[in-house]
């Protein structure tokens, strides 16, 4: 069975860091392209960040761009989510997700249809 676990998180002030893992197994994990997703109280889950499976090409949420980084280490089968500059509204819960390996991801990496396996959520709490 696929699981992804998620690691990191937290309580930070604004203008702090944090990284969040996500660990895959039972899954040829090089071969598949992962995302991050992220889920605010009240709101709908919207798109954070993506990574193709060469780490050849990624894709950022305009509200994260240049703040965030998605990145990958296929040797330990874990996906990354650097974030640095931290707002309280990047506060929700953070998901990590591996993607269909639909053909059409490259055009549509925000779209939560095209993935299919969901780490369990990991809070991640800015304080003002």
């Amino acid at each position: 069975q696929v699981q992804l676990v998620q690691s990191g998180g937290g309580l930070v002030q604004a203008g702090g860091s944090l990284r969040l893992s996500c660990a895959v197994s039972g899954s040829t994990f090089s071969i598949y392209e992962m995302g991050w997703f992220r889920q605010a109280p009240g709101k709908e889950r919207e798109f954070v960040a993506a990574i193709s499976w060469r780490s050849s090409s990624t894709y950022y949420a305009d509200s994260v761009k240049g703040r965030f980084t998605i990145s990958r280490d296929n040797a330990k089968n874990t996906v990354y989510l650097q974030m640095n500059g931290l707002k309280p509204e990047d506060t929700a819960v953070y998901f990590c997700t591996r993607d269909r390996r639909s053909t059409s991801w490259a055009n549509n990496v925000g779209d939560q249809r095209l993935y299919d396996y969901w780490g369990q959520g990991t809070q991640v709490t800015i304080s003002s």
